[in-house]
């Protein structure tokens, strides 16, 4: 059974990986950057800020932190030793033979599970049970699928490394969400804001409604324009 799983791993990876193209190379190297995200981080700190009182702003940003940290280390330091399965882009791996690597990109030395993928789901469940807006839900799900596909398309991570490490994080940042909960005195405890009121309102034209943005518009909209920069980027890096 362990055999065919790793078959089945190995044969995804190889068909995914396969479909790479110069633009995507580019692309998928930005995308999975620690630091091409930082504004929709700082967004996600300003929704805090405007959408609390600052002990909830600083209890909800320190089990945010809390998610991660505990996510990275479960998975980077206690399942990754324990398993020690080899990365397929690990020099010493033979299938690292037959994978499409960009610019020489390995990784480290272990990759079970994706610690990418566990952080970015962790970060994700937090927000959308915090936030409850299906539009900010839908894209917060999407760029962290994105973040974690881009290390499958990288060579770096099999399928099944992607998985477990979504579905730790998704419940390290349940769990952290719901510690929360009995700090706020709203409905026993469970925050119950959905962020439908604006927080400011845009007139585009004067004899027209305005437009009001909420707090999960601000969100997707730096993810959104994060994404045009990084495939501006991508395009203008491909001569």
């Amino acid at each position: 059974m362990i055999e065919y799983l790793n078959q089945l791993d190995a044969s995804v990876l190889l068909f995914f990986n396969s479909m790479h193209s110069p633009f995507f190379d580019k692309f998928m190297m930005l995308c999975t950057g620690r630091f091409i995200w930082i504004p929709m981080y700082v967004t996600i700190l300003f929704i805090l800020l405007k959408s609390f009182k600052p002990r909830l702003v600083l209890v909800y940003a320190v089990a945010i932190a809390l998610a991660i940290a505990l996510t990275d280390q479960t998975c980077a330091s206690i399942i990754r030793p324990f398993f020690e399965r080899m990365r397929p882009s690990n020099i010493d791996n033979p299938l690292s033979q037959s994978l499409h690597l960009v610019d020489g990109y390995r990784g480290g030395q272990y990759g079970f599970p994706s610690c990418h993928a566990a952080n970015s789901f962790a970060l994700a469940v937090f927000i959308v049970c915090l936030v409850r807006r299906w539009r900010l839900a839908i894209f917060i799900f999407s760029w962290a699928t994105l973040n974690s596909y881009s290390r499958l398309y990288l060579g770096v991570h099999y399928p099944g490394d992607l998985l477990v490490g979504a579905v730790i994080g998704s419940a390290f940042g349940y769990l952290c969400y719901r510690a929360t909960c009995r700090f706020n005195t709203e409905s026993g405890g469970i925050v119950t804001h959905h962020y439908r009121t604006p927080l400011f309102k845009i007139n585009l034209m004067p004899d027209q409604q305005a437009i009001g943005i909420t707090v999960g518009d601000i969100m997707i909209f730096t993810g959104t324009m994060t994404l045009f920069a990084i495939i501006a980027s991508s395009l203008a890096n491909l001569n």
